[in-house]
């Protein structure tokens, strides 16, 4: 049967919701469909492929059967958007979640490939922030008595009580008194506009970074510093030359999560293990030599913090650069010891969580910024994310060239000027983000497992699942011919149906987990 015509969903010239959904549900091929828009069942904005699929003998690599999309349901083949953004894909973003999990815990207590003697490593859990650009409405809580902070109902102190405050030069106050509740959508706005740095702070988190990485190195440094002072001796890896590459006998293996503050300034909470370093196998999880503690992975953080600042590169508006450094809140706390505030299972969670999320706690959430639609958010006089975003595009503009007729050009918004390398061209490329423009999960290589073992793992399953044959793999020349689900009934069924799946597989989980409760009690 030849598949019916592709009519594209058009919402000024669509049906009801309802009646596309029993249309569907009404035709013969809708079990068909259902489970040919499984794969992408749950997505907000699937994507739409097109072109042929082959099946190719795993041993002798001859195509053993050929399959174009024309002859699919819907002629396309639906893949999910794969989005990490909750704001955008909710359902990528669960399954996202769930991968940094992983990733994330399994740095911590091992499991699935990594061994499970790194649970008894020393470990510390970091949050370092960004400096004050100026003052800022927030919520301060001396001592919280609420069992949950994200509904926290506690009596929070004064804003910024100040009786000698004043005015600033602008004419605002520069106190304020007031008890801000959890969702005030003051907090995290400055107390004056005018006074604020918002092309420090865009600058800052533009090069956060950085600021990391030598972070990092430093406290690398610091501590195998102290193993010189110990008289712990360095160890000898042979490398595939031949040569002895001497190293120090501990390193540092991270887990970074960047997470969006209200005031549009990023702040890095951060998971760092101490290792060994086995001379005959140099990529083995080993433990840190006796001499070495939790107290000194902690110590060479905080001096690693106090140290290290980052002077960005001149710039027409600051010719000698602004200073990138951590502000005066840098936390750090221990995981999994007797005198430990924290466990593993709360801090993959809590760093799964903020994997999903961008610039939603500031109010703003956008695609990247094009000179079209630049406008739109941007505005030098407007309120504390329109300035951001402003500082971005102004201060990643092309180098000012002449007019023909030797007038320089000085709106910062034209786009014919000189387009030739410059250190802050990336401010426009991540004004979207308000100048950050790091991955929002990062982790050393040797942490824990990938994202991309997690999803092969997910696929071998699924094929393993469907009864596909293992002797042969899927090769797809595909062509991409847009997004989103082709009705509103469409996305309703699909979405629906993803639901109830995952609702049963929760449920069987959930009775997996007891039936093994009840034989070990039994036992």
């Amino acid at each position: 049967m030849s598949p019916a015509p592709l009519t594209l969903y058009r919402p000024g010239l669509a049906v009801g919701r309802d009646a596309q959904v029993l249309r569907r549900a009404a035709s013969p091929e809708f079990s068909g469909w259902l489970e040919h828009t499984r794969p992408a069942g749950g997505c907000s904005r699937p994507i739409r492929l097109t072109d042929t699929i082959a099946a190719v003998d795993r041993n002798t690599g001859r195509i053993t059967g050929q399959l174009h999309t024309d002859e699919l349901p819907d002629r396309t083949l639906y893949k999910a958007c794969g989005n990490r953004r909750e704001s955008v894909c909710p359902d990528c973003a669960w399954v996202y979640r769930g991968d940094a999990y992983q990733v994330v815990c399994r740095g911590l207590t091992g499991g699935k490939g990594v061994p499970d003697s790194v649970g008894r490593h020393p470990v510390v859990f970091a949050t370092l922030t960004a400096p004050s650009f100026g003052p800022v409405h927030h919520r301060h809580v001396a001592r919280h008595t609420c069992r949950n902070r994200q509904r926290c109902d506690c009596r929070p102190a004064p804003c910024r009580a100040r009786s000698t405050a004043g005015t600033c030069p602008h004419g605002q106050p520069a106190a304020c008194f007031a008890r801000h509740d959890a969702d005030d959508p003051r907090l995290g706005r400055p107390l004056c506009l005018d006074c604020y740095d918002h092309a420090h702070q865009v600058v800052w988190n533009y090069f956060s970074s950085e600021l990391w990485r030598r972070t990092k190195q430093a406290a690398d440094r610091h501590l195998a510093a102290r193993c010189r002072r110990r008289g712990i001796p360095k160890v000898g890896i042979v490398t595939a030359s031949g040569k002895v590459r001497w190293v120090p006998p501990v390193r540092v293996s991270h887990g970074k999560v960047a997470e969006m503050q209200r005031r549009g300034a990023v702040h890095f909470h951060v998971l760092l293990r101490l290792d060994g370093v086995d001379p005959d196998d140099p990529d083995a999880l080993v433990p840190p030599p006796a001499g070495i503690t939790v107290d000194d992975l902690e110590a060479a953080l905080h001096a690693a913090a106090r140290q290290i600042t980052v002077t960005t590169p001149p710039h027409p508006d600051q010719p000698d650069g602004w200073l990138i450094a951590w502000g005066e809140q840098v936390d750090v706390r221990r995981i999994n010891t007797a005198s430990g505030e924290l466990t593993d299972d709360k801090v993959a969670a809590y760093l799964a969580k903020y994997a999903t999320k961008a610039t939603e706690a500031t109010g703003h959430s956008s695609t990247r910024l094009t000179p079209a639609t630049i406008d739109d958010y941007a505005d030098p006089e407007g309120d504390h994310t329109a300035r951001l975003i402003d500082a971005c595009w102004h201060l990643g503009r092309p180098t000012p060239t002449h007019t023909s007729s030797g007038a320089a050009t000085a709106d910062h918004r034209q786009d014919s000027l000189d387009t030739r390398p410059r250190p802050y061209a990336g401010l426009r490329r991540w004004a979207h983000m308000l100048g950050f423009g790091g991955h929002f999960l990062t982790k050393a290589r040797r942490y824990s497992v990938t994202f991309a073992l997690l999803r092969d793992t997910r696929a071998t399953y699924r094929r393993e699942e469907d009864d596909e044959p293992t002797d042969t793999i899927t090769v797809g020349t595909l062509t991409y011919i847009g997004s989103g689900w082709l009705t509103e009934g469409d996305a309703l069924l699909a979405n629906t149906a993803a639901r109830q799946r995952r609702e049963i597989r929760h449920i069987g989980r959930e009775e997996l987990a007891h039936e093994t409760w009840l034989t070990g009690a039994a036992a």
